[in-house]
């Protein structure tokens, strides 16, 4: 649009014509309007300015003049955009009405936007051609829509910033799955970030995938560098004042910065800057240098940290207030799951440290076969009241109690802990059940003891014929006794719950003999939501009178693998076999699984090594001595290095004899050389010499396992 002024001075700035009265109203009517309007001359499709109104003089700040001085300023524009230059000129030309928009320079050097109603003026075919414009501003409009714009974009972006969330949430809601953290870095990197990535605080940082149980658990990164050299930091260590909670927003971090030597942000920089050049998602690699680290808080400490590189240039400045409320919100979430999966793991492995610690370990009887099992429900977080104890009174007599006081908790441990400390210090004063129990419900009533319980107290008495058995029931399930395949419940001696005897407590013998089967247990092994206690006895019954193996643990392995593959409730089990020599000529299938519960302390070397050797013979298994060598340098380690109880179970694979030791140290086990002045060293290699082996963590703390090659031990010197 080209303007100009080309005005008669006699007719109030528009061109003489027609009757001078008219022609004066019509323009004194234009000059009036408050509609910003002028009136243009067409030539060669170039419009000429050549009267406005004050209302136009008052939208942009000035009249023919100034819009003269503009013209270069509106030929260039129309120059940029051919487009709209080509549909004016074919309006011009056509002389058909056109509303272009255009921006205006207003005098105070802001922009006028408004749209340009044009419209042809008829005139003689003589007369030049005139275009009458009208302009409409268009700020208020615009402004209008540029906030309804902001505000759906804004809304857009609480969506995605919801969504995000919530994705955070459903992949925290898996806390087992090792692979939680990394999940969402990457769900983080897809939408706003270039590269994310979660580290853990667990003396000391490493990368995490995801959410541990607790700290100490997982590979651990590298350990930070002490060093007396290096080059000179030119950056604070920012993440170490994360990590002590010194401070506690996010923080820049300049992945090419000189850092001092082992210090936490030369480590975290490394790791990000070796991370976030080689992503293994596919996407590319951010192009920024800068990293911004997030604190992942829990109630007491700074857990761990989040890194992100932006996807542009500049740091912490490049973030978005929306996707920095994503973040903060992220790191925040994550470390509200991390906290409370520490401390349900911690109070967990107390619950079940306090448990085992109040339960006998794995007891060896003279002349007895005897298997002992226990296993809280894996519902229950607390600590229960079933229990079980096997007592040497003497050399000739021992004693088996089994117990159960009603509850789940803290309280029902309590009780369940004291009733053990008196049955087991009456069961060496007097050998005899019933007067035994006469003596604690006396002392129960005294002690007041909160919580009902059950129990089943025996004794086993060395004869020249045999065994004798003596019990007395007070409110427990009966024992079971297997003799050549049938089994009975031992239902006489019974009374009432203990703290409830009315003063005389009865007592109930049987002679055993070789080959026979005692079963004591608790009501988790037999009872189900959809089965009574009736139905789970006759149950038990017809389990136990079926069983084949020739071996305690093979009898208490097939009783679990039957009745308690779904437990409800704690189990607790005992299974007591009186040997018989004919044992080794009959052949009898028997439960390739075993497992053992023994005492941190070195008589447990030895009590493993017979019963791997007992294991073997049932399972027909030849050349036991790799085994047996085996098992005694894993529970050597155990004892010596761990803490904690010792579980040892075996299983046969078919192709060979899988040894599993568990302890409470987490510490994985080491091959050494050795070195002089130092005893042992060597025990691991005896291991990899007889057997593939390897370790993994486990809730309680690590678990090793070996499987023992078939044949025998292999020559000196080979």
């Amino acid at each position: 649009m080209v303007v100009n002024s080309h005005a008669d001075p006699m007719s109030g700035g528009l061109p003489a014509s027609g009757p001078s009265g008219t022609l004066d109203l019509h323009a004194r009517a234009l000059a009036a309007t408050v509609v910003p309007m002028g009136l243009f001359e067409s030539r060669d499709a170039v419009l000429t300015a050549v009267w406005v109104n004050d209302a136009f003089e008052r939208a942009v700040g000035y009249g023919l003049e100034g819009a003269h001085e503009r013209e270069p300023t509106i030929r260039t524009e129309l120059a940029r955009d051919p487009v709209r230059a080509m549909q004016l000129a074919e309006a011009l030309l056509a002389r058909q009405p056109f509303s272009p928009t255009f921006e205006l320079d207003r005098g105070d050097g802001t922009r006028f936007v408004c749209q340009v109603h044009l419209s042809p003026v008829p005139g003689a075919d003589d007369e030049p051609e005139y275009w009458v414009a009208a302009f409409q501003d268009m700020t208020e409009q615009l402004s209008h829509d540029a906030e309804q714009a902001a505000l759906v974009e804004a809304e857009r972006r609480e969506r995605r910033s919801l969504g995000l969330i919530a994705q955070v949430s459903d992949l925290l809601m898996d806390v087992d799955d090792p692979h939680a953290l990394r999940e969402i870095a990457m769900v983080l990197r897809h939408a706003v970030v270039g590269w994310a990535g979660f580290f853990l605080n667990d003396r000391g940082l490493r990368a995490a995938d995801g959410i541990d149980g607790g700290p100490g658990r997982g590979h651990r990164g590298d350990a930070f560098r002490t060093a007396t050299r290096g080059p000179r930091p030119d950056a604070p260590d920012v993440v170490q004042l994360l990590l002590d909670g010194e401070r506690d927003r996010p923080v820049d971090l300049a992945l090419d910065a000189v850092y001092a030597c082992g210090s936490a942000s030369e480590w975290l920089a490394q790791h990000v800057s070796a991370d976030a050049q080689h992503p293994t998602d596919g996407q590319p690699a951010p192009s920024g240098g800068r990293a911004v680290v997030f604190p992942v808080p829990g109630r007491r400490r700074v857990l761990g940290l989040m890194a992100v590189v932006p996807r542009d240039e500049g740091g912490l400045r490049a973030i978005e207030p929306a996707t920095m409320t994503i973040l903060e919100l992220t790191a925040r979430r994550v470390g509200l799951v991390l906290d409370n999966a520490r401390l349900y793991d911690r109070e967990h492995r107390l619950a079940e440290t306090l448990q085992r610690a109040m339960l006998p370990e794995q007891a060896e009887v003279d002349g007895l076969d005897v298997w002992t099992y226990y296993a809280p429900n894996s519902e229950n977080v607390q600590v229960g009241g079933d229990w079980y104890d096997v007592l040497q009174i003497s050399p000739d007599v021992a004693g088996v109690v089994i117990g159960d006081v009603v509850g789940h908790d803290v309280e029902a441990a309590a009780a369940m802990g004291q009733l053990r400390s008196v049955v087991r210090s009456y069961t060496f004063d007097i050998t005899t059940p019933g007067p035994v129990l006469e003596r604690v419900d006396q002392l129960v009533t005294g002690m007041r003891i909160p919580r009902s319980a059950g129990l089943v107290l025996s004794t086993l008495t060395r004869r020249e014929q045999g065994w004798r058995l003596e019990w007395s029931r007070a409110g427990h399930l009966p024992v079971l006794h297997v003799r050549d395949g049938v089994a009975t419940e031992l239902r006489d001696a019974g009374g009432a719950l203990i703290g409830f005897g009315n003063g005389v407590r009865s007592t109930s013998t049987l002679d055993l003999v070789e080959g026979d089967v005692l079963v004591y247990y608790t009501d988790g092994l037999i009872e189900r939501r959809d089965r009574g206690l009736r139905e789970g006895l006759a149950a038990l019954a017809g389990v136990a009178s079926r069983i084949t193996a020739r071996d305690a643990a093979g009898i208490g392995e097939e009783l679990l693998s039957r009745l308690a593959d779904h437990p409800e409730d704690d189990v607790a089990v005992v299974v007591v076999r009186v040997p018989d020599p004919r044992d080794h000529l009959e052949r009898a299938r028997s439960p390739r699984r075993r497992r053992w519960s023994l005492p941190n302390e070195p008589s447990s070397i030895g009590r493993a090594r017979h019963a791997v050797v007992r294991t073997c013979q049932a399972w027909e298994i030849p050349d036991a001595a790799n085994a047996e060598l085996v098992v005694s340098e894993l529970v050597a380690n155990a004892v010596l290095h761990g803490f904690g109880h010792v579980s040892l179970q075996l299983y046969d694979t078919g192709d060979g004899l899988r040894i599993e030791v568990e302890d409470g140290n987490p510490a994985p086990p080491v091959s050494t050389d050795g070195h002089p002045g130092r005893v042992g060293g060597f025990g691991m290699q005896i291991v990899e010499r007889l057997a593939d082996w390897g370790w993994r963590q486990s809730r309680g703390g690590k678990l090793v396992w070996a499987k023992v090659r078939p044949g025998s031990l292999p020559e000196v010197g080979r």
